[in-house]
């Protein structure tokens, strides 16, 4: 059966409920890597998205610092244009070459914003990024209605298709569609970060804009097979072992709201990882969810979620369940 599509708010993209996230892609060695990655794994496991039916995949610049994009490349040559999926990728993150482990400079100078287009589609080896988004709100005075007029001519040159941003707070959406409309959201949404369901999620669904969330099964935590002893195996250079969800008191609350969803998934034979993605899904306003991967396996163990639909009785199990375990917070419940 086909993957459900919706349409990625005003821009006639429709896009598969479930995205390919090519973070781990980048391998280690820098600043927020997930440890040695093995490219022909990261290909494999975009293969295995692609022949489940996902159309398209999600990446950035900062991803192992051009990395991710050139092992994306790899697999755009292997297919063709008349195969090639949807290609997402983001800007804003300026890094050290000298120093890859120092932590990245957030700007979204509009002279950074060009060089980072011209960089991403030189190792994409594409001549129009379909949607290029804003990584994450800039931290050098830029302003972001200059920034935005920077996308919105870098469309106008068909180097971008559409425009979006990531990690923006309702403000900053307001002040760039003041301008033109913003293509899409990118937040993250998770059991165990919901804030977005309460405020820039809404705001996208009244604006007509596309909400694709990240992180919806936090980097590994709501699957089947995590575990403490898990997070004690990460690579020296993996960013999570330095993250507060792996770590005492929030690793314990998170592992019990994930044995939570176990009845669940059990009652609809899929994994925990679906359960994760499919809630994700169920909140008004979310147009996709961008999954990653280290392996076609892993791909295997999530990709039920993009057409599972969760009851009532589901969502209200789920919901006492955060409640009970005071894991995360923001809205516990989509209507």
């Amino acid at each position: 059966m086909p993957l459900p599509t919706r349409q990625l708010g005003t821009t006639g993209l429709s896009i598969t409920t479930v995205g390919f996230g090519a973070w781990a892609a980048g391998g280690g060695g820098w600043s927020s890597g997930w440890g040695p990655q093995d490219d022909a794994d990261s290909l494999d496991a975009m293969r295995r998205a692609l022949e489940h039916g996902v159309n398209w995949i999600d990446t950035a610049a900062v991803y192992g610092h051009g990395h991710s994009e050139v092992v994306v490349a790899s697999l755009l040559r292997e297919l063709g244009s008349a195969r090639r999926p949807l290609v997402f990728t983001k800007c804003g993150f300026v890094w050290d070459e000298s120093n890859p482990m120092a932590p990245e400079e957030h700007s979204l100078n509009p002279a950074s914003v060009r060089r980072e287009c011209e960089a991403s589609l030189r190792r994409l080896g594409i001549t129009c990024i379909d949607l290029y988004q804003f990584h994450v709100p800039d931290r050098t005075g830029a302003a972001v209605e200059d920034s935005w007029a920077e996308m919105l001519r870098l469309i106008e040159a068909g180097k971008v298709r559409f425009g979006g941003v990531s990690n923006f707070d309702v403000g900053l959406l307001n002040r760039c569609e003041s301008l033109a409309h913003v293509a899409s959201l990118q937040p993250p949404l998770s059991l165990l970060r919901r804030d977005a369901a309460g405020d820039v999620i809404p705001w996208c669904a009244d604006h007509g804009t596309g909400v694709i969330a990240y992180s919806p099964m936090v980097n590994g935590i709501f699957t089947d097979t995590f575990s403490r002893e898990r997070v004690e195996r990460l690579a020296p250079d993996d960013w999570r072992r330095r993250g507060d969800e792996f770590r005492d008191p929030k690793l314990g609350r998170n592992l019990m709201l994930r044995d939570a969803l176990r009845p669940i998934a059990v009652r609809h034979a899929t994994t925990v990882a679906a359960v994760a993605i499919a809630w994700t899904l169920a909140w008004r306003g979310v147009t996709g969810a961008i999954a990653g991967a280290r392996s076609a396996a892993q791909v295997d163990g999530w990709i039920d979620g993009a057409g599972l639909v969760l009851t009532p009785a589901d969502l209200d199990e789920i919901a006492l369940a955060v409640k009970t375990t005071g894991a995360g917070k923001g809205p516990v419940r989509p209507a």
